[in-house]
């Protein structure tokens, strides 16, 4: 198989109120074990590095959970341990989840001078009654002077997380969201529905969102704005400036490899033998900290060939770009003779279309993508 980029995920699961839409590992503490986690972290990392087999490591990602509680020590201290463990590229994107509180704020030229360098704000909706039902801590003008600390912080590549379909919300409240963050002219901008998911307060206790009309209204609405400011939509919800997409996600999304560290991380590595192994830490906090040698791994399987097929899919077709027939025999190790009658039929029915090497989810595709989708997942 062609060469695959390798990306490091570091998850950190706490954080001061778990909102009600987060089916994420986050939990919530007063109280944080920094150096006790940081420790286990890199005990971690000290045994994953075998799988990176002299990989250089193109992007890493820190995510929760709010990492951004942590201290500005703790991070300099985790990502110097990262160095000395694994080789980072030269180039090496390094994003940071934060929330726009005060008090994580004014830590942000900290973590610039940690190594740092791209920030993901989670804002979520400059409407404070939004961020109210959202179960958000921080406020509208929180989230606008975040923004400013993260420009005063030396941060040229940062992104806004944005929700829209938010209960209640109007296409003027969806836009006026949007508007109000263009304004601040960032780099990037992750502009995503809020769904229910299982397991989280909104599922057991809905609230009244708009219906699939209004919601339909936002997105085109939305994708108008976007376009219009000079964004270039790149994923289902990802939009940039130029020479903005982020790099990791990116990996994600085209099936490349990811090393996970941390309470619940996932992890997705290509060996040398050909195979493909998909791994998953330990989920609770105490025991991942307790935890020693092989035993930070609560499960590992091999991906079959089915489930290279379907997960490449699951993916590559979020993308604008789509994939190539090169791309996916380099990523997935398969013949691409084994998906050409489901590419040729769902071509058929309008639901994907070429351009060159590059097959993609057509404008009918990308409506129903989990229709797509599901075509490459036979058994499901």
């Amino acid at each position: 198989m062609q060469a695959i980029p390798l990306g490091l995920y570091i998850h950190l699961p706490w954080c001061e109120r778990k909102c009600p839409y987060c089916d994420f590992n986050s939990h919530e503490a007063r109280v944080i074990p920094e150096a006790d986690y940081v420790d286990a972290l890199l005990r971690d990392l000290e045994i994953d590095s075998a799988l990176a087999a002299g990989r250089t490591v193109s992007s890493l990602f820190i995510g929760g959970g709010t990492p951004s509680l942590f201290s500005t020590r703790a991070i300099a201290r985790l990502l110097a341990g990262i160095g000395s463990l694994v080789e980072l590229s030269p180039s090496l994107e390094a994003t940071m989840e934060a929330n726009p509180g005060s008090a994580e704020a004014e830590k942000f030229a900290g973590f610039r001078a940690a190594g740092i360098n791209r920030l993901s704000l989670g804002v979520q909706s400059f409407d404070d009654t939004q961020l109210q039902a959202l179960g958000r801590v921080h406020s509208s003008d929180q989230a606008r002077a975040a923004i400013e600390y993260a420009r005063e912080a030396g941060f040229k590549s940062f992104n806004i997380d944005l929700m829209h379909g938010l209960p209640g919300q109007t296409v003027a409240g969806a836009e006026a969201d949007l508007s109000a963050a263009l304004a601040y002219g960032p780099p990037h901008l992750s502009w995503y529905q809020l769904t229910i998911e299982p397991n989280t307060v909104f599922h057991k206790r809905p609230p009244l969102l708009p219906v699939e009309d209004a919601l339909a209204e936002i997105q085109e609405a939305g994708e108008h704005i976007l376009v219009a400011a000079g964004y270039r939509q790149y994923e289902v919800s990802a939009y940039s400036q130029p020479g903005f997409r982020c790099r990791h996600n990116l990996n994600y999304w085209s099936f490349g490899d990811y090393l996970g560290i941390g309470a619940g991380a996932h992890g997705k590595v290509s060996c040398a033998d050909g195979s493909i192994q998909r791994y998953a830490k330990k989920r609770q906090p105490a025991d991942y900290m307790a935890a020693a040698g092989e035993t930070f791994t609560a499960r590992r399987h091999e991906l079959s060939a089915v489930d290279r097929t379907g997960e490449f899919m699951l993916n590559a077709l979020r993308l604008n770009e789509g994939f190539s027939l090169d791309q996916f025999s380099g990523r997935t190790g398969q013949d691409p003779a084994a998906i050409e009658a489901t590419l040729q039929n769902l071509a058929r029915r309008g639901l994907l279309e070429t351009e060159g090497e590059q097959i993609r989810a057509s404008e009918l595709g990308r409506r129903f993508l989990d229709t797509v989708i599901a075509e490459f997942f036979p058994d499901q």
